[in-house]
């Protein structure tokens, strides 16, 4: 198995454990999407595929479609994606992805996680070259070989593929291949149960157990924030 599916393995119990969060997240994506493609999902592909995750994450069909609604509203404010960058103690550098309809909230706030937790906030492009920008795609298992979709699929850019213990075939492929895969997915009538994006680190750091719970005390800061969609680091799991 390859970096994507020990990363994905790692993550899996920390992402979006709570559930209002999770829908508070999708909620954000919806109206990202709807202010970029409109409310119509069979011409926004963006919108199609949060409605994706929204149904993963069995977020109710009524709530999606308020959400929807809301966001067509043009008294509603857009969030702007923000991606953050520094140093948690013991050089961990983390990465941080926000939506955010309030910029100077979303950067005082961050800047005071780190500032509390001995981190050091940094500038643009200071780790974000630490990490492969990713997208992935998780398509049931069932009646699929995963060699044979790897090769299908390799000239649309994926480079990793596994079956998970759920009874799916992940896919992983660079972030710029999202388009080209769910467009060859969709018209071979394969069902999206999910996709998304996500950055691996290109090294990780052992740490010890005290020094773990440095970084831990910051993650777990950065991560509480309303605005905060996806934290991401270097400390190996």
């Amino acid at each position: 198995m390859g970096r994507a599916f020990e990363f994905r393995k790692a993550r899996k119990m920390k992402r979006w454990s709570a559930m209002a969060k999770t829908f508070t997240r999708i909620g954000k994506d919806i109206v990202m999407a709807v202010k970029e493609g409109g409310p119509n999902a069979e011409t926004n592909s963006r919108l199609r595929a949060v409605i994706q995750n929204a149904k993963a994450a069995n977020m109710p069909k009524d709530n999606v479609e308020r959400a929807i609604k809301k966001a067509s509203d043009k008294d509603t404010a857009n969030f702007k994606e923000v991606l953050f960058e520094g140093y948690a103690p013991h050089g961990i550098a983390i990465l941080i992805e926000t939506a955010t309809d309030n910029n100077n909230r979303t950067v005082a706030n961050i800047r005071s996680y780190f500032n509390k937790c001995n981190g050091t906030m940094g500038t643009q492009g200071s780790v974000e070259f630490m990490f492969d920008h990713t997208c992935n795609f998780r398509i049931p298992a069932e009646g699929r070989d995963v060699e044979e979709m790897e090769l299908e699929m390799i000239d649309f850019g994926v480079e990793e593929i596994f079956a998970d213990e759920d009874g799916g075939i992940v896919m992983y492929a660079p972030f710029e291949s999202f388009g080209a895969i769910q467009k060859e997915l969709e018209n071979r009538g394969i069902e999206i149960l999910s996709s998304g994006f996500e950055r691996i680190p290109q090294i990780t750091k052992e740490l010890t157990e005290d020094q773990i719970a440095d970084v831990e005390k910051l993650l777990e800061k950065i991560e509480e924030d309303d605005d905060v969609m996806n934290v991401y680091h270097t400390m190996q799991e």
